[in-house]
């Protein structure tokens, strides 16, 4: 990797919520969210999921680490962990942007019509309305990321699986990332 490279990171999940339990059974896949990640050890993710642990109604633009939340609340949750290289300029840019949108999450809502609409291979947008794997799309569409251009209007979290230039360097339970 050269010295202007950095690694950005995506983290599928399956939490054993009841709401993914639900996803698992309809979509049949291993992984039903999706976040994106600004280091390794995933202690600053980003998503849109839920805001409160017990609550899946009250959901939008999420903060998420391994030490709290839902994910602290499930400690079997399964991930898989993907690298994909970046240049500085754009990790920076994505990390800028992290931090705005935590700083203004009120304004940024969940897409549970998105989300319904996704199940029939619907592709509905609305303006900063979200759900997970829209979110992390949108990202890599919005600083071109190499390979997103491949991916299908209407991205489940386990497509990014399939992106060009990410790289799986972790699968496992999020509590044995060391």
């Amino acid at each position: 990797m050269e010295d202007n490279q950095k690694q950005i990171y995506i983290v599928l999940s399956q939490t054993g919520t009841i709401l993914s339990r639900i996803l698992h059974l309809v979509t049949k896949k291993e992984y039903n969210h999706s976040s994106i990640s600004m280091n390794r050890e995933l202690t600053r993710m980003y998503s849109f999921g839920r805001r409160n642990p017990y609550n899946p109604i009250s959901a939008g633009f999420v903060r998420e680490s391994p030490h709290f939340g839902t994910f602290k609340r499930f400690p079997e949750t399964k991930i898989a962990v993907l690298s994909l290289t970046v240049s500085e300029e754009t990790y920076n840019e994505i990390g800028r942007l992290m931090e705005e949108m935590i700083g203004c999450s009120k304004y940024f809502h969940y897409d549970f019509l998105g989300l319904c609409a996704a199940a029939f291979r619907v592709n509905y947008r609305r303006h900063n309305h979200f759900y997970c794997s829209a979110f992390v799309k949108n990202v890599l569409e919005k600083y071109d990321v190499e390979g997103v251009e491949e991916l299908a209007p209407i991205t489940h979290p386990v497509d990014f699986m399939t992106l060009p230039g990410a790289d799986l360097v972790y699968r496992g339970k999020m509590r044995d990332l060391a």
